[in-house]
C-alpha cells in the first residue's frame, strides 16, 4: 500500500501542479509559488501521518496479543481490553482508506470535465456508494462499542463479585439476568449483518421521525440518542425517495409494542365510515360510495391523515378474500355446471373484442402493443366484490332448468378471476416484452405452466370435496356447539389454506378463496346459511376498509383538471362494455334470455378495482406512464362510480318488481 503511494501522490501532485499553472496563466497576480508549495507541503505531511498510522496499527495489534496471554487478568476485563483495542484499530485501517479514496476521487475531480453530466453523475454515485459502505462500517462501530461497554460493565460486576459475599436475593438476580442475556443472543437475527451482502441490498440515507406522545403526539426529530432508543415502537423511516417506512419487528422481540399509527388510522376510518355511509343511504345511493368518500377525506388528497396505507389496504384485501369466499358458497356447484360453458365462451370472447379493440386504438394513435394489450386486459376485467353487493338480498331463481341472470353474471365474474390469474403470470413476459427479450417459446412455457397449475388446483378440489370437507365440517361443527369461534377460525383457516395453495402455483389467490366457498356449497343449504351467518359481519367490516382503501387512491384534483377527457374515456369504455357484452350474449344465449343479456351486461360494464394493483406494478416495471396509470385510475374509479346507476336502471327496465334486487 505503502509503495503505491508515491506514485499515486506523484499523478496527483502532477495534475494539480498544471492546474496551478493554468489558473496562473489566468490570473497572474495569484504567483505560482504558492500553490507549488501548499501541493507539495500538504502531500508530504500527509505522507508522514499514513507512516504514523502504520506504526499505531502494529503497536496496536501488539498490545492485543500480550493482553491475550496476561492470566492475571479474568476473562470479562480480557474481553473488553482486547475488543477495545481491535476496534481502535479498525479505526485507524478505515481512516486510512478514507484518504485513498479521497485521494481517487480527487484524480477522477482533475481529469473529469464539468460539461459531462453523465461524468459528474458517475462520480456522484461513486461518492455516495463510499459513504454508504462507510455509513455501514460506523453502524457496525458503534455497535461493536455497545458490546464493548457492556464487556466492560461485566468486567466490573466481576471484580465486585470478587470483594463482597452475595446475598441470595443478588445470587437469583444474578442468575435471572444471565438466562436474560442468553435468550437476547439466541432470539436476536443479525437481520442487519445477514442481509447487507445479499445481492439486490442496497444502502440509503434515511431520516427517522420520532412521536412525541406528551406533547400531544406531534412528530418532531429528537436529538436525543437516548430518547430515540428508548421509543423505537413509534418510530417511522423516510427515505430520499418520500417513501415512508414503519418498525414491523423490533430487534427486543421480548417487549410488546403496538403500531400506533395503524390502530389511529384504522379508527378514522371506522368512524368516519358511519356518517359518510348513513348520508349516502338517505340520499338512495349505495353505503360502498360513503366509504370511497371517506378514504377520499382521509387520504392523500384530503386530510392526509392516513400514515399506515399500506396496512390499511392489506387490511382491506382481507375483504376481497372473505367476500369472494360468500360469493362461492352462493354459487352452487349445480349453478356453475348449468352456466359453466356460457361463462368461459363470454368471458374469452368479451376479453378477446376488449383487446381487439384496443389494438385498433394503439394503431390509430401510435401506442405500443405491449400498453395496449395490458391496458384493454385491464379494462376488461369488472369488479366482483361490486356486483356481489348489487346481488345481495335478492331472489336467484333457482329452479331447475332456468337460466338466472346472477348465476351468468357471477360465472363471468369468476371466469375473468381466472384471467386475472393467468394476466398476473403473464406480467413477467409482458416485462421482458418492454425490455425487448420476447421469446415465443418462453411464453408458450409460462402459458402451459398456468394451465398446469389450474389442473393441478381442479385435482385438489376434487379430492376435498370427495374426502376431506365432509369430515371436516362434520366435526367443527361438533367442537362449535354453543360457541362459534371454532367454526369462525375453521372456515377463516380454510379459505387461507385454499389461497395459499393457489397463491403457490402462481394463480390468483382472489380464485382460491372462491373456490373454498364453492367446495363447502356442496354440503348442502343448511350448511351454508350457518356458514354465512358466521362470516357476513366479519366480511361487511373488512369490506367497509377495502373500499375505504379504494378512495385512498382517488385524486379529485386530477379529476377536476381534466374532468371532460375523463367523463367522454368513462362513457365511452362504459358503452362500449355494454354493448360487447350485449353482443356475445345475444349470440351464445338462447333466444328466450333476452332480460338476462341486458342486466348481465349492465353488471358488467365497470372496471375491476384489480386495475389499481396491476396499473401500480405496470408503473414500476415500466410498461405504463405516469400519465396512462392516472388515467386508469381515474377512469376505473368513474365507472365504479357509475356502475350502481346503470344497474339500478337496467334492474329497473328488465327485472319483475317481486325478483328486483336490492342494492345495498
Amino acid at each position: 500500500m505503502m509503495l503505491l503511494l508515491p506514485a499515486m501522490f506523484y499523478v496527483i501532485f502532477d495534475q494539480k501542479d498544471q492546474v496551478a499553472q493554468r489558473a496562473i496563466k489566468l490570473y497572474p497576480s495569484k504567483g505560482a509559488t504558492h500553490g507549488h508549495s501548499w501541493v507539495t507541503s500538504n502531500c508530504k505531511r500527509l505522507v508522514g501521518l499514513l507512516r504514523q498510522n502504520n506504526v499505531v496499527v502494529r503497536k496496536l495489534a501488539a498490545a492485543a496479543d500480550a493482553v491475550r496471554q496476561d492470566q492475571t487478568l479474568s476473562e470479562p476485563e480480557r474481553l473488553f481490553q482486547v475488543h477495545t483495542l481491535e476496534i481502535f484499530q479498525k479505526e485507524m485501517n478505515e481512516s486510512e482508506h478514507l484518504v485513498f479514496q479521497a485521494v481517487h476521487g480527487l484524480q477522477r475531480a482533475l481529469q473529469g470535465d464539468y460539461r459531462d453530466v453523465v461524468n459528474m453523475k458517475e462520480s456522484s454515485r461513486q461518492r455516495l456508494e463510499a459513504l454508504r459502505e462507510a455509513a455501514i462500517k460506523e453502524e457496525q462501530e458503534y455497535v461493536e462499542l455497545v458490546a464493548a461497554e457492556k464487556h466492560q460493565q461485566e468486567a466490573v460486576k466481576s471484580a465486585l463479585a470478587q470483594n463482597k459475599t452475595l446475598s441470595m436475593l443478588d445470587e437469583i438476580l444474578e442468575g435471572v439476568r444471565k438466562a436474560a442475556d442468553r435468550l437476547e443472543e439466541e432470539i436476536e437475527e443479525h437481520a442487519f449483518d445477514n442481509n447487507k451482502q445479499m445481492k439486490g441490498v442496497n444502502v440509503e440515507a434515511v431520516l427517522r421521525v420520532e412521536d412525541d406522545e406528551e406533547n400531544g403526539g406531534k412528530r418532531k426529530n429528537k436529538s436525543k440518542q437516548k430518547d430515540v432508543e428508548d421509543d423505537l415502537g413509534l418510530s417511522m423511516l423516510i427515505d430520499s425517495q418520500n417513501n415512508q417506512y414503519v418498525l414491523t419487528k423490533p430487534r427486543d422481540s421480548t417487549m410488546p409494542r403496538a403500531d400506533h399509527h395503524f390502530i389511529k388510522d384504522l379508527v378514522s376510518v371506522v368512524m368516519l365510515s358511519l356518517p359518510c355511509g348513513w348520508i349516502c343511504s338517505l340520499v338512495g345511493l349505495p353505503p360502498m360510495f360513503g366509504y370511497i368518500i371517506c378514504g377520499v377525506l382521509l387520504g392523500p388528497s384530503g386530510l392526509n391523515s392516513i400514515k399506515s396505507m399500506v396496512q390499511v389496504e392489506t387490511l382491506g384485501e382481507l375483504g376481497v378474500f372473505f367476500t369472494l369466499f360468500l360469493v362461492g358458497l352462493e354459487f352452487s356447484p349445480e349453478r356453475l355446471r348449468k352456466v359453466w360453458k356460457t361463462s368461459v365462451q363470454g368471458s374469452c370472447y368479451l376479453s378477446l373484442l376488449m383487446v381487439g379493440a384496443g389494438l385498433l386504438w394503439g394503431h390509430v394513435l401510435h401506442i405500443r402493443p405491449t400498453q395496449t394489450v395490458f391496458i384493454s386486459t385491464c379494462l376488461s376485467l369488472s369488479s366482483t366484490p361490486l356486483v356481489s353487493r348489487f346481488l345481495a338480498g335478492g331472489s336467484r331463481g333457482d329452479k331447475e332448468g332456468d337460466l338466472d341472470y346472477s348465476s351468468v353474471l357471477l360465472g363471468m365474474l369468476v371466469m375473468q378471476d381466472v384471467q386475472l390469474g393467468l394476466f398476473i403470470a403473464v406480467m413477467p413476459t409482458m416485462i421482458q416484452t418492454q425490455k425487448g427479450d420476447l421469446d415465443s417459446l418462453h411464453v408458450l412455457y409460462l402459458l402451459a405452466q398456468v394451465l398446469v397449475s389450474l389442473a393441478a388446483v381442479l385435482l385438489l378440489c376434487l379430492l376435498l370435496k370427495s374426502f376431506l370437507i365432509g369430515p371436516y365440517y362434520k366435526k367443527l361443527h361438533a367442537e362449535s356447539k354453543g360457541n362459534k369461534e371454532i367454526l369462525v377460525l375453521g372456515m377463516a383457516a380454510f379459505v387461507f389454506f385454499m389461497l395459499t395453495v393457489t397463491e403457490f402455483l402462481d394463480i390468483s389467490m382472489e380464485l382460491g378463496c372462491f373456490l373454498a366457498g364453492a367446495l363447502l356449497s356442496t354440503q348442502g343449504h343448511m350448511v351454508t346459511t350457518e356458514v354465512m351467518g358466521c362470516i357476513e359481519p366479519i366480511r361487511d367490516f373488512l369490506a367497509i376498509i377495502f373500499f375505504a382503501s379504494i378512495g385512498l387512491h382517488v385524486f379529485p384534483t386530477f379529476v377536476l383538471y381534466e374532468l371532460t377527457i375523463l367523463l367522454v374515456l368513462t362513457l365511452t369504455l362504459v358503452i362500449m362494455k355494454f354493448v360487447m357484452a350485449v353482443v356475445v350474449l345475444s349470440a351464445i344465449l338462447p333466444a328466450g334470455s333476452r332480460h338476462i343479456r341486458w342486466i348481465v351486461s349492465a353488471g358488467l360494464a365497470q372496471v375491476s378495482e384489480f386495475s389499481f394493483v396491476l396499473g401500480s406494478r405496470a408503473r414500476r416495471t415500466g410498461i405504463i406512464s405516469r400519465e396512462v396509470y392516472l388515467l386508469v385510475l381515474s377512469v376505473t374509479t368513474l365507472s365504479l362510480l357509475l356502475a350502481p346507476v346503470l344497474w339500478r336502471v337496467t334492474t329497473h327496465k328488465w327485472v319483475p318488481r317481486a325478483e328486483r334486487k336490492t342494492i345495498t
